[in-house]
């Protein structure tokens, strides 16, 4: 027997269809946010299966109030960012508030930079049958789309606020329209965002795309966070969310660790630095005591 040990087999990308067998194969999805290269590259090496490039990114990273002032360059440079640090999961981009809702031509062109400039996979739109039209505008052009219904964040102002959305028979019957019409549109995925979990499990059900939850019940295929909140690096963690980490903390304790070193003169120490050679430190200082300067490869003095 070979002492060398068998190789892991190869992580494949994750793509749009085998999100779909993975429903059929009552697999869960793993879906989570990013923003950077750094970020990326480790909940990509953790396993995720897709890594939504949120415009929650206005909100958890740039300080805004809201996602709607993120803006198409603010997606695009993000994006690029976060692609740049994944090798396995699907790469999804969402579409800012105004890159869509203005006219089909103007979704599909948007969309088209997502993947034409940034490198994502695929992208993601909020609305049910309003923006099904759209939906299948870019689909037919050969980008994937992921619909979003439920609570969508860029209508926070019409809802008055973040609330749980169709908790009642009428809302939610257009909810369940809703997500039919994003498929029949050819969306590959639907969100699911803060509606009841009755509900997602029944939307669920009946359609034949993954649904991915976010504050709605384990009957979803799948599920999706904010990865600060997850991490402990946002403000607070929301009802829907659960902290695994508390990385908001250790990294608190590290730069103050670092300050007190700094302050104290025990930072940088021996081995973090560099030392000239002990006949070029010599003659630095021979120079410099004499009041002469080095100048293009000769010496002068200073007064000259």
């Amino acid at each position: 027997m070979s002492a060398t040990q068998p190789k892991e087999p190869e992580r494949r990308p994750v793509t749009t269809t085998a999100l779909r067998a993975m429903k059929d194969a009552r697999q869960p999805i793993v879906m989570i946010t990013a923003y950077d290269t750094p970020t990326a590259r480790l909940v990509d090496e953790a396993g995720v299966d897709v890594i939504l490039v949120g415009d929650s990114v206005g909100m958890v990273v740039l300080g805004l109030d809201s996602t709607l002032p993120v803006t198409m360059d603010d997606m695009l440079r993000h994006v690029s960012a976060v692609v740049r640090g994944t090798k396995r999961a699907l790469v999804v981009a969402d579409m800012p508030f105004l890159s869509f809702q203005i006219t089909a031509e103007d979704a599909l062109r948007n969309a088209g930079r997502f993947l034409a400039e940034a490198g994502a996979s695929a992208v993601k739109v909020e609305g049910g049958r309003r923006v099904a039209p759209v939906v299948q505008r870019i689909v037919e052009a050969g980008i994937p789309v992921m619909g979003h219904v439920g609570l969508t964040p860029q209508s926070v102002h019409q809802f008055g606020g973040y609330k749980v959305q169709a908790k009642e028979t009428p809302a939610a019957l257009e909810l369940l329209e809703d997500a039919r019409a994003l498929q029949d549109a050819g969306a590959f995925a639907v969100v699911l965002e803060c509606i009841p979990a009755e509900l997602a499990s029944i939307v669920s059900e009946e359609i034949e795309i993954p649904t991915i939850g976010i504050g709605a019940g384990l009957g979803c295929d799948g599920q999706v966070q904010v990865l600060h909140d997850v991490l402990g690096l946002a403000d607070f963690t929301p009802k829907h969310a659960k902290r695994y980490a508390d990385v908001g903390a250790a990294i608190r304790d590290g730069v103050q660790a670092y300050a007190r070193d700094v302050r104290g003169g025990d930072f940088p120490a021996e081995e973090h630095g560099t030392r000239m050679e002990p006949d070029a430190a010599a003659e630095v200082e021979k120079l410099r005591s004499r009041g002469l300067r080095a100048v293009a490869g000769g010496v002068q003095d200073e007064e000259a």
